[in-house]
């Protein structure tokens, strides 16, 4: 048996592949905005995928898709693999990939977790980037979220869950469009677009989609084996801080007051000169710990001082992702550029708070005696 596997393509392929960190997916999105319909259809289409679902959700994966059940693990048509997660999600990844690594399972090549409508995705990305373990493992390529289009408006306004689910996204699905006036659809989408500028809305019917959009979201694009700062940032999506740029406000006439955007906002800092690395640190320190809640989400590229290359910094309410150094500048531009979207923070704040802490911990260095 052992010998059949070592001549079996498949299986050397996913040795070679086995130190390269399988991409993760996380799919959210509010109660009964279609993510299990949507995961239907990328467990067709996608094979060689383990999908994990929280246990609390509504798994309806048609049955005919099924081939094995052995505890909570199914083994799907395709080569995929469905998982229940109970209790902390690294041991569920752990068990997977040593599953995997014996060959007791297909060697699938990417993950889906798709959270509960309720769920705050925070904690998940906490999980998948501070779990030592995991990380040399797997890697989170992105974060997609399904809005409802006829429930939506609704669910924004009444829930802030829904309004955190579309701030992590990098990549909105718009479902139910079928059943929405053209009024209503518009309006949505125009709400979107200003709480999340930088997420691409693509609109899904019953739940087909190419699965190339959901795949590449991250920084890192293994089809191009290259790291793809301005499609990741997308700086020009974002208002400056000192437009002072307020989320809610879609630019369709007689649209339903929102309840939480004139709360939210979105934009975009640019620092022209170079950056201390421990007052840059300080800065965020201070708004991931006395702040999380109100920061939904931050990019950055910065240049900092003594540093030749650029670095690269993410972040999710208390969240911070580590930071990657790239080989060059992706363009003639050098300055250090934030995007933003933050709760009930003032964005010259965070300009400020930015731009003082660093200069301070420079000056500081500088007064200091040699």
């Amino acid at each position: 048996m052992d010998a059949l596997k070592d001549s079996d393509p498949l299986h050397a392929k996913a040795r070679v592949e086995s130190y390269a960190p399988l991409p993760i997916t996380l799919l959210t999105g509010f109660l009964g905005s279609g993510k299990t319909t949507v995961l239907n259809h990328l467990v067709r289409t996608l094979p060689r995928t383990a999908i994990l679902m929280n246990e609390f959700g509504a798994v309806a994966l048609d049955h005919q898709l099924l081939q094995k059940m052995d505890g909570p693990m199914a083994l799907l048509s395709g080569g995929c693999v469905c998982c229940t997660i109970s209790g902390s999600l690294s041991p569920t990844l752990k068990n997977l990939w040593m599953a995997r690594q014996k060959g007791d399972i297909p060697a699938f090549e990417r993950v889906i977790i798709e959270t509960t409508g309720i769920a705050d995705p925070a904690p998940v990305l906490d999980n998948l980037l501070h779990d030592n373990w995991i990380r040399a493992r797997f890697r989170l390529d992105g974060v997609v979220t399904t809005v409802d289009a006829v429930f939506g408006m609704g669910q924004l306004d009444a829930h802030f869950e829904a309004l955190k689910q579309v701030a992590v996204a990098d990549k909105l699905l718009l479902t139910k469009t079928d059943l929405a006036s053209p009024e209503t659809v518009a309006a949505l989408r125009a709400r979107l677009a200003t709480l999340n500028p930088a997420a691409d809305l693509i609109t899904v019917t019953h739940g087909a989609i190419d699965p190339a959009a959901i795949q590449n979201l991250g920084l890192w694009n293994a089809e191009t084996q290259a790291l793809e700062v301005a499609r990741w940032l997308k700086p020009q999506r974002y208002q400056p801080a000192r437009a002072g740029a307020i989320g809610g406000k879609p630019a369709i006439q007689n649209a339903r007051p929102e309840l939480h955007d004139t709360r939210i906002q979105s934009f975009s800092v640019v620092l022209d000169t170079p950056l201390d690395r421990y007052g840059l640190h300080s800065a965020l320190s201070m708004l991931t710990s006395f702040r999380a809640e109100n920061l939904l989400r931050f990019k950055a590229i910065v240049n900092l001082q003594d540093e030749p290359q650029p670095v690269v910094l993410h972040g999710v309410q208390h969240v911070l992702y580590p930071e990657v150094k790239l080989d060059a500048w992706p363009d003639d531009d050098h300055r250090s550029r934030f995007v933003f979207i933050v709760r009930d923070l003032d964005p010259a704040f965070i300009e400020k708070l930015l731009t003082d802490f660093s200069g301070a911990a420079h000056a500081h260095q500088a007064d200091a005696p040699s």
